[in-house]
């Protein structure tokens, strides 16, 4: 008895190739609360460009001014030397929190509760006060005698208000990006003659950097608009010439918006670069998260192809 030849196997991927497409469900009711938050939006929008109380011709006379764009200048110099000496010191502090040494450790964890633990504002004003605790800084060395008044102006105050503060916050994004990656990481990196700085370094960090970036791009952010805060130290910050100009001309809610432009426009940069900078180190994933343009073709597309589960 002859047996009969076995049918042949269809080729999954070859039939759920390009060519196959199905159609995805459609969801009327997501339309309907899309038409009618976009009917509230232009409700909203008219209101407040018809009304003539914003003083709309003094923003546009305003916005291009000289004296907010020093402003905005100090704010974006203030926005980096802050997140930089956040950034360095804050990868410091998470080394010595995860160190074996308690006393490093230990140090490390009371230097970021204090400054976690206080208000910014507070370590401002602190900080442009200091000369009233110490007229003269010497720094511990001998003969060196430093007048704190001349040597602590606002901008420095500024600068090691949020420069510090932030730090506190880096270190504990830091720390737990380090303790995203496997301990085995470390133990393959010893194993081939690396110490403990080139383990971190070389292997611990760079994989960490996945875990880092998302927060780091929102403190920068945050960092942006806390820089307002200086305003109180009469740095002469975006928020501070705008209040200048509005003690002069009393035009006060159209120098805010001034201000409010300028610091939403900066802020959707930042925001454009942290997404680019997120796909860059998540190009190990198996998917990277879709760009706007992608969303915006998917969302307007009748047919969508089929997962295969290969990778292009």
């Amino acid at each position: 008895m002859t047996s009969l030849p076995a049918p042949p196997v269809p080729d999954i991927d070859k039939a759920a190739g390009p060519d196959l497409t199905v159609v995805p469900k459609r969801h009327p009711v997501r339309w309907l609360t899309a038409a009618v938050l976009l009917l509230i939006g232009a409700a909203t929008l008219r209101s407040v460009f018809t009304n003539p109380r914003f003083g709309w011709d003094v923003v546009n006379t305003y916005l291009r001014d000289v004296s907010i764009a020093r402003g905005l200048a100090v704010t974006l110099e203030l926005t980096a030397v802050c997140m930089l000496l956040g950034v360095v010191l804050g990868v410091v502090l998470a080394v010595m929190r995860l160190s074996v040494n308690p006393v490093v450790r230990s140090a490390a964890f009371l230097y970021v509760s204090f400054f976690r633990g206080t208000p910014v504002l507070v370590q401002l004003l602190f900080w442009y006060n200091l000369a009233a605790l110490y007229p003269t800084l010497s720094f511990g060395i001998p003969g060196l005698s430093l007048d704190a008044n001349r040597l602590i102006t606002p901008l420095v105050a500024a600068i090691l208000g949020l420069g510090l503060n932030e730090a506190a916050y880096m270190s504990e994004i830091v720390r737990a990006g380090i303790l995203s990656v496997e301990q085995g990481q470390a133990e393959a990196a010893g194993a081939l003659g690396l110490t403990r700085t080139q383990t971190m370094r070389r292997v611990i960090l760079p994989q960490a950097m996945r875990v880092i970036i998302p927060p780091t791009g929102n403190e920068t952010i945050g960092m942006l608009k806390t820089t307002a805060l200086v305003s109180v130290l009469a740095v002469p910050d975006l928020l501070y010439s705008a209040q200048i100009l509005y003690s002069r001309n009393f035009q006060t809610i159209p120098l805010l918006i001034v201000a409010s432009i300028w610091y939403m426009v900066v802020t959707s940069i930042l925001t454009i670069g942290q997404f680019y900078v997120e796909r860059r180190f998540a190009r190990g994933n198996r998917t990277l998260p879709p760009t706007p343009l992608q969303r915006l073709r998917q969302m307007f597309s009748t047919h969508a192809p089929i997962a295969t589960g290969r990778q292009p």
